[in-house]
C-alpha cells in the first residue's frame, strides 16, 4: 500500500513538472513575442500547477508519517529532509519496488532541473531586457535619474523580478 501510494504521488509530480516545463516554454515564447494575454493565461496555468504540487507534497509528507507509524521507529523522520525520508522508505522495500521508485524519483529530479534551467533562462532574458531599457531611459531622459514609474506615476522599485511593458516606442 505504501509503495503504491508513493509511486502514484511521484508519478503525478513527474507529470505536473513536465506540464510546468511546457508551460514555462509557452511563457518564454509569450514574453519574447509580447503576447501579454497569452502570458496571463500561461501564468494562471503555472499557478494551478503550483497549487497541485503543494497538495501532492503535503500528501507525500503524510505518507512518510504513516510509514513512520507503521514501522514504529522513533528515529525515522526526526532529522531527515524529504530526500532522507524517501531513501529511508525505499530502503525497506523489496529490490524491484525500490528500483522502480528510485527510477521515478530520478526522473522527477531531472524534470525539476529542466524547469529550473528554463526559469533561469527566462529570468536572464528579462533581466537583460530590463537592463537595456534602463540604459535606454538613462541616455534618452537623463533628467529622470534612472528612475522608473508605474502607469499611475508612482516610483517603481529598481529591484524588480520581472518587467512587462504594454507600450511600444
Amino acid at each position: 500500500m505504501i509503495y503504491e501510494k508513493c509511486r502514484d504521488i511521484l508519478l503525478q509530480e513527474c507529470e505536473l513538472i513536465q506540464g510546468a516545463v511546457a508551460v514555462q516554454e509557452k511563457i518564454r515564447a509569450a514574453v519574447s513575442e509580447r503576447e501579454w494575454t497569452d502570458f496571463d493565461t500561461h501564468l494562471n496555468a503555472m499557478n494551478s500547477i503550483e497549487n497541485k504540487m503543494v497538495n501532492l507534497e503535503s500528501e507525500r509528507e503524510n505518507l512518510f508519517l504513516v510509514f513512520k507509524s507503521l514501522i514504529h521507529e522513533k528515529s525515522f523522520c526526526e532529522n531527515l529532509d524529504d530526500k532522507g525520508q524517501f531513501k529511508e522508505l525505499v530502503s525497506l522495500l523489496p529490490k524491484n519496488q525500490r528500483d522502480e521508485l528510485n527510477e521515478i524519483y530520478r526522473s522527477l529530479k531531472m524534470e525539476s532541473l529542466k524547469l529550473r534551467i528554463s526559469n533561469d533562462a527566462l529570468m536572464t532574458y528579462i533581466s537583460g531586457v530590463k537592463s537595456t531599457l534602463q540604459e535606454f531611459f538613462e541616455l534618452a531622459f537623463p533628467e529622470r535619474g534612472g528612475k522608473m514609474y508605474t502607469k499611475d506615476g508612482t516610483h517603481f522599485s529598481n529591484d524588480m523580478r520581472c518587467m512587462v511593458l504594454n507600450r511600444s516606442f
